[in-house]
């Protein structure tokens, strides 16, 4: 296999978790484009119809499957009527941004559930099918900055996506044995309608734009090509890999002084 063989996903199916919108909803589009069979999952599931009949207009594979990651019993349910499952990309996820010392327990144990335990549970569902089946698979977290840096009042969060790595690098030497590659991709300032409100703020934009090398925001398709080759034959040799999409941000910087 070379060129475009590595990157092409026809014959697989790709279990998109959280493609509602935003990150999620790009990479579920491009995995479909580059040969997926895409089930797009989340809970609304009227506007993941709508998106996997747009996606099925360009002439290509996808359909839209009801999925709360929070809720046991639905994550349960979509679990067994997903079809076998090549892929899966775990986006799905919440924020609140609080000092640490006013979250109640509801909104800590809110953050946990969505962020980690209900990406955990699906992963061992489908997981599982994929061990059963003996084809290997591709599992793919979408973490975030938190999963190695520390920013403030998003202690919650950065528990979860944290735990996320964790998950990442173990699971990856677990089934390594059943060719399953598990790695996770970290985007960084993403623009998308969760992070929004931040991002209207003229000081939060000058400060990124002082401190990232790409000097802006991401949008949801800077991520989604790396999903893309995640989940190719492409990445047969990648796994346990905590992968940054973030401008630069997390290893280099800018600073004013330039050579005498």
């Amino acid at each position: 296999m070379s060129g475009a063989g590595w990157f092409s996903l026809a014959g697989r199916t790709a279990l998109v978790a959280g493609a509602s919108r935003g990150i999620g909803l790009a990479v579920a589009r491009e995995l479909a484009r580059a040969g997926a069979r895409t089930i797009l999952a989340a809970r609304s599931l009227g506007a993941l119809e709508q998106e996997a009949q747009g996606l099925r207009a360009e002439g290509l594979e996808a359909e839209a499957l009801r999925l709360d990651v929070a809720d046991a019993a639905s994550l349960e349910e979509a679990a067994a009527a997903a079809p076998e499952t090549d892929v899966l990309v775990n986006v799905a996820g919440i924020n609140l941004r609080k000092r640490f010392l006013d979250y109640t327990p509801e909104e800590y144990e809110a953050v946990l559930r969505t962020n980690l335990h209900g990406p955990l549970e699906l992963t061992r569902r489908v997981g599982r099918r994929m061990i059963e089946r003996g084809r290997g698979g591709k599992i793919i977290f979408v973490g975030s900055m938190m999963t190695i840096l520390g920013l403030p009042y998003m202690v919650p969060y950065a528990v979860a996506k944290s735990a996320l790595g964790g998950l990442t690098r173990a699971l990856a030497a677990e089934w390594a044995q059943h060719n399953i590659q598990v790695n996770a991709i970290l985007p960084g300032f993403i623009l998308t309608d969760l992070t929004r409100p931040v991002w209207r703020r003229p000081e939060m934009r000058a400060w990124l734009e002082s401190v990232l090398p790409a000097g802006r925001l991401g949008a949801p398709e800077d991520v989604a090509p790396l999903a893309v080759f995640l989940a190719g034959p492409g990445s047969d040799y990648i796994t346990g890999q905590l992968i940054a999409v973030d401008g630069g941000y997390s290893t280099a910087a800018v600073w004013p002084l330039e050579p005498a």
